[in-house]
């Protein structure tokens, strides 16, 4: 029973040593784990770990619901936690790929260095955080509810501002049906699920009878476009040539002008879609028209049924800022009048961009300047009964003068150097008033007011417009004995006597009487003083 004292003390150190051994191990993985628990509890407590999960900050941590959870979710359009605003905000800054990497993969890809596109936007339902999403499910009253409203293609301007659609993408038109179709988006799946429809006149006064509509479609898919027949490599630019063209005045304040505003930011590269082609018309302001589009002009209404012409976007409308004018606050923002005549200026060669000097260095007059006055000639209502003695006048004061006959139905290129020659430039209202767009600037334009309270429409078509061009605007008013009126019609007559009765009885009795029936004979002494503010206007001219 006793055993061997050796062999025990041997067998009870093995078992010390293989449990001390045992001992050091547990000891190294409790200092390796203390040492782990502690240091992710400093990691947990760090600025940057703060700033990532801050509920204040503008982008979500990669562990918020993915774009297709939300859709299987349908979420509720109001996401307390991701304001669309400050979705919108981060999207555009671009933060750092190392906060964003995980969510840009997920978000769809959003290219800031373009200009922001109407349509594409129009294409892409907006989810109610602000992001852009394809909705694939639920019904349209879930669809309106969960997005905030689409900026439209059409810009819809109220009863009298003309309508005016900008699209970006793939445009197709039926110039047979007189219809725009714009076809969804490859960035929105080929499908639109709220498509909407525009009637309008694409012309600058939008109820302009003569005009027909156009119908601006968006379709709900791709597969419903009608193949391509035509293809155009630029946008189009859809507009009307009637209405009340044919007018000289109103062939600048309705055409081309508004043209000039949505034209000129393409430099050519657009072509010009014309309803309702006036040949005419073409061809009297040819230069301009090939000089706004390097591309041949499209007359839609020759079209067959089955023509279908595609372009890469199109503009359809035109839309006046003022009477004959520019106004650089309105869009399309940042253009002028004295750009437009520049523009003029360029497109028929005009040399003069200011008129003649008539003082020195040293302020004294020049006595070999003369400057020249052209008097615009009527052949009907409201001429110059006395014209030679206005010339005479004129030549007395010190102005070298000529008698400007405008054209109609030629180009307008050969008289615009007629009147791009002169200093001055003085007509009874009427549309040869308009060639004022040739003059230099700094030139002087003295329109000769009719007589019966005709001072604001005076002012409206052609006084607003010369100050806007940056021409040395006078308005002479003609009194009622220097009107013809009163030896046609009497002293008695109301249009002679009371013209504010005539004014009561609506615009057709002002046309008839004050624009219809009456010529001016100037008062040579009255008018003096006139010639001669003109004269010093440009000797002041700098």
């Amino acid at each position: 029973m006793g055993g061997d004292p050796g062999k025990l003390m041997r067998s009870v150190k093995g078992a010390a040593q293989k449990y001390l051994g045992v001992g050091f191990l547990l000891g190294f993985f409790l200092v390796l784990l203390t040492y782990f628990t502690v240091s992710e509890q400093f990691a947990i407590s760090a600025p940057n770990a703060i700033r990532r999960s801050s509920p204040g900050h503008a982008h979500p941590s990669p562990s918020t619901i993915t774009p297709f959870q939300e859709e299987k979710r349908q979420q509720a359009p109001v996401i307390i936690e991701e304001k669309p605003p400050k979705a919108e905000v981060a999207a555009e800054e671009k933060p750092p790929k190392t906060e964003q990497a995980a969510e840009e993969k997920k978000l769809p890809a959003v290219d800031v260095d373009e200009p922001r596109k109407e349509t594409e936007e129009d294409q892409k339902p907006v989810a109610g955080d602000g992001r852009s999403s394809s909705i694939t499910g639920g019904d349209g009253a879930t669809r309106s509810e969960s997005a905030p409203a689409k900026k439209p293609a059409c810009d819809i301007q109220g009863p009298w501002a003309s309508d005016v659609c900008d699209v970006t993408g793939d445009v197709r038109i039926r110039g047979s049906s007189g219809t725009i179709l714009i076809v969804p988006t490859i960035e929105s799946g080929g499908a639109n699920p709220n498509p909407q429809e525009w009637r309008i006149r694409p012309y600058s006064r939008k109820h302009q009878a003569g005009i027909n509509e156009v119908t601006v479609r968006e379709l709900a898919s791709a597969a419903d476009a009608p193949l391509c027949t035509a293809r155009s490599p630029v946008p189009a630019l859809v507009f009307a040539m009637g209405g009340l063209t044919g007018n000289y005045w109103h062939d600048f304040s309705d055409v081309l002008i508004p043209l000039y505003l949505q034209a000129v930011r393409f430099d050519g590269e657009v072509q010009l879609v014309v309803e309702n082609y006036q040949h005419w018309y073409a061809g009297k302001y040819r230069h301009i028209l090939k000089k706004l589009s390097r591309y041949d002009i499209v007359d839609m209404d020759k079209d067959d049924g089955d023509k279908v012409r595609c372009f890469p976007g199109a503009v359809v409308g035109i839309r006046m800022h003022k009477e004959f004018s520019i106004d650089p606050a309105k869009e399309p923002l940042g253009h002028s009048m004295p750009e437009f005549t520049k523009f003029l200026r360029d497109t028929y060669s005009l040399p003069r961009a200011t008129p003649t000097r008539l003082t020195g260095e040293d302020g004294e007059d020049n006595e070999k300047a003369k400057p020249r006055m052209m008097i615009i000639s009527r052949r009907h209502p409201r001429k110059l009964v006395n014209v030679k003695d206005v010339v005479a006048l004129a030549e007395k004061v010190g102005f070298e003068v000529v008698i400007g006959d405008p054209p109609f139905n030629v180009d307008v290129g050969e008289f615009a150097k007629e009147v791009n020659a002169v200093d001055a430039l003085v007509g009874v209202h009427g549309a040869g008033l308009t060639n004022s767009v040739f003059l230099p600037t700094g030139a002087v334009f003295i329109q000769v007011v009719p007589y019966g309270k005709m001072e604001h429409i005076g002012e409206v078509d052609f006084g607003i417009p010369a100050v806007d061009m940056g021409l040395k605007y006078v308005a002479y008013s003609a009194g009622v004995e220097e009107s013809t009126l009163v030896e046609t019609l009497g002293r008695d007559h109301p249009a002679v006597k009371d013209p504010e009765s005539v004014h009561r009885q609506g615009w057709g009795k002002v046309a008839e009487y004050y624009l219809g029936r009456q010529d001016i004979r100037l008062d040579l002494e009255r008018f003096e003083p006139v010639l001669r503010n003109a004269m010093q206007m440009l000797r002041e001219q700098k």
